[in-house]
């Protein structure tokens, strides 16, 4: 098998391209050009250049396409289009209106019509899913529960409305959902809210839930945590963080522990018939 990998951001193309040749797979890089992606090596590409994507990924024997790491909405209407993006643009432009998870849909959709097999990257790299139980040694507390539990379903909620992924709650209140800014905005911007109303490095409180959103186009776009969550947590005074085992990735998954541990931080996941 030869596996197209259009990267974006972060850590994960890297741990996917990893895992693929750990797997015997052979590996085609596309680069998302402006989006650093560590040092991995590959070709760069524009967003309107799928003909090319399309062309090369032939070329070189692509059989399944794998798309991994973060990659920002492109502005639609300053794109450079070759003939193959332009076929597509005014469908982008719908399904980008309807939200992210309808956008990802419809660009999986294109990629199976032209031939190609779309491979998850759970299937590359399982070893970074989240396991069931905690990370770490330090386990959520009673207290702590409800706004597990509150920020869970609100996740699930927006979610199901196809904004985001991420909520915060602390002490039953809800301090962010997330929206076009990640998670990583999420929390920085709990990081700014009054003392009062969220925890401290002195005093934790509050949990980040990170949830599959319902029904959505779960081989793009898995949540992932690593070492930079925890710590904007830690920054933004969470008690811990909350998901659901085999449903996100963990970066780094010692580095999480040991942060979470300095941090006095829980970091979970839940069963999906407990979450």
């Amino acid at each position: 098998m030869k596996v197209g990998l259009l990267a974006g951001t972060g850590a994960l193309p890297k741990a996917v391209a990893e895992g693929a040749k750990a797997l015997g797979h052979e590996v085609y890089l596309a680069q998302i050009e402006g989006l650093p992606i560590g040092d991995l090596e590959g070709k760069s590409y524009h967003f309107g250049e799928v003909g090319k994507i399309l062309k090369d990924f032939r070329a070189a024997g692509v059989t399944h396409v794998c798309m991994a790491g973060n990659v920002g909405r492109p502005d639609l209407t300053k794109i450079r289009p070759d003939f193959q993006t332009l076929k597509r643009l005014p469908g982008a432009i719908k399904a980008a209106r309807q939200g992210d998870d309808a956008l990802l849909k419809y660009v999986v959709s294109n990629f199976e019509k032209e031939g190609f097999d779309i491979i998850a990257p759970q299937e590359l790299c399982s070893a970074l899913l989240m396991p069931s139980g905690h990370l770490g040694a330090h386990k959520i507390e009673d207290s702590d529960r409800e706004d597990a539990e509150k920020a869970m379903k609100i996740a699930r909620e927006i979610g199901a409305l196809d904004i985001g992924q991420a909520v915060v709650v602390c002490r039953g209140l809800v301090l962010a959902v997330e929206a076009q800014e990640g998670t990583d905005g999420v929390l920085r911007r709990v990081a700014t809210l009054p003392s009062d109303i969220r925890g401290s490095s002195l005093k934790p409180a509050g949990v980040l839930a990170k949830m599959v959103k319902p029904g959505q186009e779960d081989r793009v776009d898995l949540p992932t945590l690593g070492p930079k969550t925890v710590k904007l947590a830690a920054d933004a005074g969470l008690a811990g963080i909350i998901t659901e085992a085999g449903q996100a990735f963990v970066i780094d998954r010692d580095e999480v522990a040991k942060l979470a541990d300095a941090a006095k931080m829980f970091v979970v996941g839940l069963p999906p018939s407990e979450s």
